[in-house]
């Protein structure tokens, strides 16, 4: 039984282009689906999420995360009495607009954006591949999904100002997005949080004494653990601790929503929509343990001497490859080509670029810009 406050299937604001219902899946479950076989979907098997395979092929790409992200938010979505098929649709789509090369590849194609007056955002990016990019149809172009998938991939993570982004009206940018869609930025936090301290741990980035230290909710549970398992190996115990980070937060994310969602009064979708803040929180002890361990990762694994290797290689890959683009236009792809006739040639180059696996891109770089 869903919740009133749920976004229910059969009130759904439907697709750009009408289609018939299918016999045996709803609207959020055909989403689903056509997000999976999405080739953008694909791709994101081979790009980064914060380590490449120069450590291991056990850590997390985009793909395995956004698994992870899926499950925690199924689950959480389903004690919430919130409609699992669209949270899982969310889930499954949210990181589908991400570039090569993690965040430093978002980083440098922004850079080169703005230097053509222009920005890349993955959310923004998304929404071009479901509703552009990707080709499968006769009958439309894009996936043509639901009103309300469309509308979470922009607002999932935060609100957008209507005067500064008109070309989004359509999406209502002056009310808040359902539960559905407000839990993906949270679940998303949950899943990097503790699958980057195992990472960065099992990549002897990061000690377990300088964990235990800078994040204080990961010291208070492995002493727990040394009480229970006194002669478990390290890396169990270790396990045994990141489990129980992960069902907290979880835990304080269906207790506090529920709560904030009472204490609202919140009795409808519309109810949600128009509430003056997003409803779906940690509680402030959590969220404090949240911001403590996130802050820990940023100084002490993302910004990894480690890592700035690689990170600089992505950057310049990206940075001279645009600028190989914009002097040199005609090798780019000729359909490609046909729509820098409709849209800025920056832009086209963004889009060619931001859809790149790690692999692919690097492949691009040795042919065009490599010993230049």
């Amino acid at each position: 039984m869903l919740a009133a406050y749920a976004v229910h299937v059969e009130h759904s604001r439907g697709r750009r282009f009408p289609e018939p219902s299918h016999p045996y899946r709803n609207h959020f479950q055909r989403d689903r689906d056509r997000v999976i076989h999405a080739r953008a979907f694909r791709r994101l098997e081979a790009k980064t999420q914060v380590f490449t395979r120069r450590y291991s092929d056990h850590f997390r790409n985009r793909l395995t995360h956004t698994l992870e992200v899926s499950q925690v938010s199924r689950t959480i979505a389903g004690a919430l009495g919130l409609n699992v098929d669209l949270t899982e649709a969310l889930a499954l789509v949210h990181d589908i607009g991400h570039p090569p090369f993690g965040h430093a590849g978002e980083k440098a194609l922004n850079t080169a954006m703005k230097e053509h007056g222009l920005f890349f955002d993955h959310n923004l990016h998304a929404l071009r591949i479901v509703e552009d990019f990707e080709q499968r149809y006769a009958a439309f172009p894009g996936l043509n999904l639901t009103f309300e998938v469309r509308e979470g991939i922009i607002k999932h993570s935060h609100d957008y100002a209507a005067e500064q982004y008109p070309e989004l009206a359509e999406y209502l940018l002056d009310q808040r997005p359902p539960l559905e869609a407000q839990l993906i930025d949270l679940t998303d936090e949950i899943a990097y949080n503790t699958a980057d301290l195992d990472d960065g741990y099992e990549a002897h980035l990061l000690a377990l004494d300088q964990i235990r230290e800078g994040v204080p909710v990961f010291e208070r549970f492995y002493r727990e653990v040394e009480q229970i398992y006194p002669d478990a190996p390290e890396k169990l115990k270790f396990n045994e601790t990141v489990k129980r980070i992960l069902n907290r937060f979880v835990d304080d994310l269906i207790t506090n929503t529920r709560a904030r969602v009472t204490q609202a009064n919140i009795q409808t979708l519309d109810g949600v929509r128009r509430h003056p803040e997003r409803l779906a929180a940690f509680s402030p002890a959590v969220e404090a343990e949240r911001k403590q361990s996130k802050d820990f990762l940023y100084e002490n694994l993302y910004f990894s001497p480690a890592l700035a290797a690689e990170k600089d290689d992505a950057e310049r890959v990206v940075a001279e490859l645009f600028t190989f683009w914009m002097e040199n236009p005609k090798t780019l792809p000729r359909n490609y080509q046909e729509k820098a006739k409709a849209e800025s040639l920056p832009r086209i180059i963004c889009d060619y670029i931001a859809g790149m696996t790690d692999n692919f891109i690097f492949e691009q770089y040795e042919k065009h810009c490599a010993g230049r």
